[in-house]
């Protein structure tokens, strides 16, 4: 399994092997052996999947330790921008965002160590998304970044007047706010 790395420490892309013929295709999207001999030694526990309509934003999300998640997020159907913002007190990309385009097509799959806020857009009409964790959800240790933090500045790549965005979402604190206990271990 293919494994690009992205500018910020830690973030990995992996571009999995497909095998295609007349009966459509096969790849292999986990597997613990592959990811350890690439270094990721992670321990998944946990599997959710949602699904939402054009111009839904979720996020950004984090659990703080020591609940925090490490995830792997694909998408099984339809297209999105998917948004992790580094909240690593003394890491030297501390503040910086990566957005990619996750989508059933590419079948690119985002490896999110902990120590990140999470979130993504929906860029099609409909978008089911896949993702694995290494710690269960723990209601009590959420966090959360505002999407619209304007010293992020991130382009959802949807219209911000007609996004869908939770109320929840929309009182989440802006970075400078946020509760984090996260260290760089770099």
């Amino acid at each position: 399994m293919p494994l690009v790395a992205t500018d910020i420490p830690g973030l990995l892309v992996f571009e999995p092997k497909i095998f295609e013929d007349s009966r459509g295709y096969f790849f292999e999207s986990y597997n613990e052996t592959n990811f350890s001999k690439l270094g990721i030694t992670t321990r998944f526990v946990q599997d959710n999947e949602s699904s939402s309509q054009y111009g839904v934003i979720r996020g950004l999300h984090y659990q703080l330790n020591p609940y925090a998640q490490a995830k792997l997020i694909r998408v099984l159907e339809g297209k999105i921008l998917d948004v992790v913002v580094d909240i690593r007190k003394g890491s030297p990309s501390f503040g910086k965002s990566l957005a990619i385009e996750l989508s059933a097509e590419n079948k690119k799959q985002l490896y999110i160590p902990k120590g990140f806020a999470h979130g993504f857009s929906v860029l099609s009409d409909k978008a089911v998304v896949f993702y694995k964790c290494d710690q269960f959800y723990n209601k009590e240790s959420e966090g959360g970044v505002r999407f619209d933090d304007p010293k992020l500045n991130i382009d959802w790549q949807v219209p911000l007047d007609s996004a869908i965005i939770s109320d929840k979402d929309q009182k989440l604190p802006l970075l400078a706010e946020c509760k984090t206990n996260f260290e760089f271990q770099g």
